[in-house]
């Protein structure tokens, strides 16, 4: 998931009552629920070194406890720092603050960075849990990356009970110490409520597309990317021998829509320069981290972000491609009616995370290039 659902799924944890247990509990949370994205600092090895480590290590079990660990150092450095700070110290001892219980400061740690593996577990980028001994991705693709509903529960744990606050200040009320543990077990219990709702509706989509037109000749396999905010709508990609095949599938209405003409992909031709590619260094990592990939010759085009071929003028060269099919659909679009920019190819060529290698002469790569950025 992006960052904001961790920060605040985080926060929620923190106040859902392990800060009862010990002091700067809910900072220690959001600071775990964050801290597996560590491995964005490998964006400045370039795109091809940050493909291959995002998601990596930090996103593991067996990184998790030293992970917890990391953080609880951080938070106790952290607190050392502040009560060394002079305004702190001329003023705690006026202050009665709630104890520090450094063993539940871990497990809380612990906890929201296993809930950061969770939460990037159930959409449909996925993550390896039990790397480094085994590299396979695991995703359940239940939940887009971004998940407005999350948003909408997790903001409202967090701010009601404050505004509840504010007006039992107004009205001279009783201070209540640890406000929002109710709101916070609701935010995760709705979370949990959403997973198994659209588990359901992932299992009614499958079944739904095994039941069509779809699936009358050989299908190797079948994926089901969700949309964002509409549990009821979800993408299918169907794989045979010789194409790829998409549909939009609407669990409400029972509907599979798919258009034999727009929504079938060929699978191309396995040229030497797709060979080449394939064994660069993009390729490599693009093809260890892809679930549905496409790889095509497309000749000498130039990839997108390149401000100028650096090849020499009477080389021969041709561009090779990379897409994922998981990310190769209209997200924002809710029409069932495939148009011409609906059709998969159109879509293939839009995705995200594609990447591109420059073949010179057939038998070496001069350039990589993913998502328009050059590695270097």
């Amino acid at each position: 998931m992006e960052p904001v659902t961790h920060l605040l799924a985080g926060a929620c944890l923190g106040r859902s009552g392990l800060n009862r247990r010990t002091a700067l509990a809910t900072f220690a949370a959001i600071l775990a629920a964050e801290a597996p994205d560590l491995d964005e600092v490998f964006r400045f090895g370039g795109p091809v070194t940050e493909l291959a480590h995002h998601r990596g290590i930090t996103h593991t079990l067996v990184a998790a406890p030293f992970m917890a660990l990391s953080i609880t150092g951080l938070v106790w450095g952290l607190q050392k720092a502040w009560r060394a700070l002079p305004f702190v110290r001329t003023r705690l001892p006026l202050i009665s603050p709630q104890p520090v219980n450094w063993l539940w400061i871990y497990l809380t740690a612990l906890l929201s960075d296993l809930m950061h593996l969770l939460l990037d577990w159930t959409n449909n980028y996925g993550i390896r849990p039990f790397f480094p001994f085994n590299a396979r991705w695991y995703s359940g693709d239940l939940v887009f990356i971004a998940e407005p509903i999350l948003w909408i529960v997790f903001l409202a744990a967090l701010i009601v009970p404050a505004l509840l606050g504010l007006a039992d200040s107004e009205i001279g009320s009783r201070h209540t110490r640890f406000r929002g543990r109710g709101w916070a077990i609701f935010a995760l219990t709705a979370m949990v409520l959403l997973w198994c709702w659209r588990w359901a509706e992932h299992a009614h989509a499958r079944n739904l597309v095994d039941n069509s037109s779809l699936t009358q000749r050989p299908v190797r396999r079948v994926a089901l990317e969700p949309y964002p905010f509409n549990p009821f709508r979800w993408h299918a990609i169907l794989e045979t021998d010789s194409s790829w095949v998409t549909a939009e599938v609407d669990t409400h209405r029972d509907l599979v829509v798919s258009d034999p003409q727009l929504n079938t992909l060929s699978k191309p031709a396995y040229t030497p320069s797709v060979i080449v590619a394939r064994k660069s260094r993009l390729g490599q990592v693009y093809l260890d981290w892809s679930q549905w990939p496409v790889v095509r010759d497309i000749g000498p085009v130039p990839a997108p972000g390149d401000p100028g071929l650096a090849l020499a003028p009477r080389q021969t060269w041709t561009t090779v491609e990379f897409h994922d099919l998981r990310f190769a659909y209209p997200i924002l679009d809710s029409s069932m009616v495939p148009t011409p920019a609906h059709s998969l190819a159109h879509q293939v060529a839009l995705s995200p995370l594609s990447g591109q290698v420059y073949v010179i002469n057939g038998n070496g790569d001069a350039g990589e290039f993913l998502n328009g950025r050059e590695q270097k």
